[in-house]
């Protein structure tokens, strides 16, 4: 569980515009404070134990004990241990302790590492016979200093792209693509894995934002954290929010869960080219109906504290189609989804002759309630996405070598072809 304490959290003004951007109707989020928290502070040489009040401000306070006392679920507030405790799944423990011991080999330190893809739920531990490569992400502080420890440790998961050193490595792991880099097809413990490396704030900053979605799109499915990080917790679950908020803004009155998790395993393939050529076309309806509890204990908490969602009995929700409900679930997009979508617009009414409010509140309404509001996701979602998807394929020809890129593009060329059968 994490505790609130000074060496492990981040600063306080971190924490109070989280819980504004999770719950607050009062303010529009869409600033550039919001849009990159703060570094945390340095570790401290000793624990010393704070009481998690002082981590708010009194506004912060009197806002979460009203939250409290709506019995809203201790997972989704921000001064609760609890807080962010969904986003922890279960799998089999032989598998669990096997991957830790994965991410225990890298002298270079991970602040934050989880493991995904569909072979880390199997229900036992890692098949050697068939030896299927293992998906991991590792945040790290410093990508230079990292690559750096990384290449004297394991010159052999690189290309030659080592030659141009850590800091080239580091540049092109920022500068191209969606921020990470990737190091496929290596074996540690007897485990074939892929490893990618980002930068904390740029993981932060997507988690938040959706700058590319890469990573953000990643993490509204299932993943199995092993290494954890206050600042990535409380960023992620403003992501697993907003993915829950961009569903209910393109699904029906009434939906059930399979429909949402749906919704939200689709968010970040919507413009990937790989959908088209590489993936199997029934990734997304695979991925929710083989870990249905797992997309369960994620976002549960989270529509059930939604005030504009009811929970039916036939095991169906509805929610309320109120404009000012949905205005405000405009007015809380990602930042980057923000922008393009009020840029959709504004350019469809430009077209249509459509007046539009001066009033920010009557804007979002009007978004919300408009028939093309599907229609400005979609393209918003593509023109985030489809970039950052291609030029980050493109980079891992160049970082995984020639060979081991061909390995991997055949693998998923196999299964795009056996999924279309």
């Amino acid at each position: 569980m994490l505790k609130l304490i000074p060496h492990t959290v981040v600063r306080r003004t971190q924490v109070v515009a989280v819980s504004h951007r999770l719950y607050s109707t009062a303010q529009d989020p869409h600033t550039k404070s919001s849009a990159s928290p703060p570094p945390p502070p340095p570790p401290s040489s000793h624990h010393t134990s704070t009481k998690p009040p002082s981590l708010f401000n009194d506004e912060t306070r009197a806002h979460l004990e009203r939250l409290r006392q709506h019995h809203f679920h201790a997972s989704n507030l921000p001064d609760s241990p609890d807080f962010g405790i969904n986003q922890y799944l279960n799998i089999n423990e032989e598998l669990r302790q096997q991957l830790k011991d994965v991410v225990a080999q890298f002298h270079a330190p991970v602040r934050y590492a989880f493991a995904y893809g569909s072979g880390v739920f199997r229900q036992s531990g890692y098949d050697e016979k068939s030896k299927p490569m293992m998906d991991f992400i590792f945040g790290v502080s410093h990508p230079g200093h990292w690559h750096s420890l990384n290449m004297q440790q394991n010159p052999h998961h690189y290309s030659s792209l080592r030659l141009l050193g850590s800091n080239t490595v580091s540049k092109i792991q920022d500068d191209v693509g969606a921020g990470v880099y990737f190091n496929p097809y290596v074996e540690i413990n007897g485990i074939v894995i892929k490893y990618g490396v980002v930068s904390i704030d740029k993981l932060c900053r997507d988690l938040i934002d959706w700058d590319t979605l890469y990573l953000a799109g990643r993490m509204h499915k299932p993943v199995k954290i092993l290494r954890d990080d206050a600042r990535v917790r409380l960023a992620n679950q403003v992501n697993l929010t907003e993915a829950v908020r961009v569903a209910l803004l393109t699904l029906p009155e009434r939906f059930n869960e399979v429909e949402l998790y749906e919704k939200i395993a689709g968010i970040s393939y919507v413009g990937d080219f790989r959908m088209v050529v590489g993936e199997n076309p029934n990734k997304v309806q695979n991925i929710v109906h083989s870990q249905l509890d797992h997309f369960h204990r994620l976002y549960f908490s989270l529509l059930d504290d939604l005030p504009n969602v009811a929970v039916l009995n036939d095991g169906y929700f509805q929610q309320n189609q109120n404009p000012k409900f949905r205005g405000l679930m405009v007015q809380k997009l990602p930042r980057t989804l923000y922008d393009h979508v009020l840029h959709q617009h504004r350019t469809f009414a430009s077209k249509h002759k459509l007046d539009l409010p001066f009033n920010k509140s009557e804007m979002y309404q009007q978004i919300a309630a408009s028939p093309e509001l599907p229609m400005y996701m979609d393209k918003s979602l593509r023109s985030i996405i489809t970039r950052p998807a291609l030029t980050q394929s493109v980079k891992g020809i160049f970082t995984a070598g020639v060979l081991k890129s061909t390995r991997y593009a055949s693998a998923k060329l196999g299964k795009w072809i056996k999924g279309g059968k």
